[in-house]
């Protein structure tokens, strides 16, 4: 049996014909036409010479075929390396040589320069609009239909550059078995269904908007609403049609501060997510005050996907992380890698099948933070209580 992440969850969609993308700023695309289009896509890819194993660096503002070529790499066994659109040229040419991409996607006008720090090519453009550029007019009449490649479960899907506190980025390697556990278990966790529209306002080019929101959507079949850019205007238009959403703390503040944020604006919705950043406990209360809704605040890393969640179901504690997903474990040990007494403070290490394979081509790192005995030593210091919630309390 294939472990493609995208066969397991497109396969499993009961109606493709039904909406993926709802009506915003663009048209409805259907899980069919979105899949189509990955197909061609991967057609495209594999003239270019991309083939099972090889890298795809993709530097593109956010757009519905932006996340198609990102399905695409997955059929096709490449392995996708989003970059941040903001990344200067001294940081892309560094990127782009550790990756050694087979190609490169860019936005159009930044062909000419991206050429100059990587001249060795092939290099593809995307638009803004996804409507423009060399990927959309050269895969416009290939077929739809793809054979997806056949992956095992450490088979890798991405690689996630992540700047961590010093030094150059470090690229983590992330399988097919890595991504689909935690997509699963969040699905199930959260209680995704077919019946959600996840209204998505975050990047693509990192884990929260890229793998917990597009792959816990696939999974469950939920559609998005899938907003270019961050615009409280749009947010207070599309919230109606929404029944979940996925931000940062600073995005909850902005919407606190908005007079229209208020319990009609929101009636519809079910739940809340807050990652990436600590959730601080004056927003969590003001939003359970304002709203009637409880912030579900979790914790994660580029290297490691999601680790804990409070519970949907039960009580979110402020201030916490809350509990270990299902299958992941979570130690919180001193220098010597010993568990700390319960309360204590610690640094939290954690193993499970979310855990990456390692960092590209950094085999020392690698051994350094991943231990033999499966645990990833996280860098962040936390403690956990009696009820076995984790509260994080800065870097180690």
């Amino acid at each position: 049996m294939s472990e493609n992440l995208f066969s397991l969850f497109a396969n499993a969609i009961p109606d493709p014909g039904r909406a993926f993308l709802l009506p915003g700023p663009r048209e409805e695309i259907s899980f069919r036409r979105a899949f189509d289009c990955a197909g061609r896509f991967a057609h495209l890819l594999a003239s270019r010479g991309v083939k099972r194993g090889d890298r795809v660096a993709v530097q593109v503002e956010k757009s519905p075929e932006a996340v198609f070529l990102y399905f695409a790499c997955l059929r096709l066994g490449a392995i996708y390396v989003p970059f941040n659109p903001a990344y200067t040229a001294d940081e892309l040419a560094y990127l782009l040589s550790d990756a050694e991409p087979t190609l490169f996607v860019c936005a159009p006008e930044k062909e000419t320069a991206a050429r100059s720090v990587y001249p060795q090519g092939p290099i593809l453009t995307l638009g803004e609009d996804g409507k423009i550029g060399s990927l959309i007019e050269d895969a416009r009449n290939l077929p739809a239909d793809f054979p997806d490649e056949k992956m095992a479960k450490n088979d890798l899907a991405a690689i996630l550059y992540t700047s961590g506190t010093t030094g150059r980025s470090k690229g983590a390697m992330l399988s097919h078995g890595n991504l689909t556990s935690n997509a699963l278990a969040l699905k199930a966790l959260w209680q995704f269904s077919d019946r959600d529209v996840l209204l998505h306002v975050l990047p693509i080019f990192h884990t929260h908007g890229l793998f917990v929101a597009i792959n816990v959507a696939l999974a469950a079949a939920s559609s998005l609403i899938f907003l270019p850019k961050f615009d409280l205007d749009e947010i207070f238009r599309q919230l109606p049609r929404a029944t979940t959403m996925m931000g940062v703390p600073t995005l909850y503040v902005r919407l606190l501060a908005d007079p229209r944020l208020d319990r009609p604006a929101i009636r519809h919705m079910r739940l809340f997510i807050s990652g990436s950043a600590p959730l601080p406990i004056e927003v969590f209360s003001q939003w359970q005050e304002r709203t009637g809704h409880t912030i579900l605040e979790r914790y994660g890393m580029t290297e490691t996907n999601m680790n804990t969640s409070n519970p949907y179901a039960g009580v979110r504690k402020p201030g916490t992380v809350g509990l270990p997903l299902p299958g992941t474990e979570i130690r919180i040990v001193d220098k010597k890698g010993d568990a700390v007494p319960q309360g204590e403070v610690g640094m939290i290490t954690v193993r499970g099948p979310n855990v990456f394979q390692g960092y590209w081509r950094q085999p020392d790192k690698t051994r350094a933070d991943l231990h033999a005995d499966g645990f990833f030593v996280t860098g962040d210091l936390g403690r956990q209580d009696s009820d076995g919630y984790i509260s994080i309390v800065g870097r180690g």
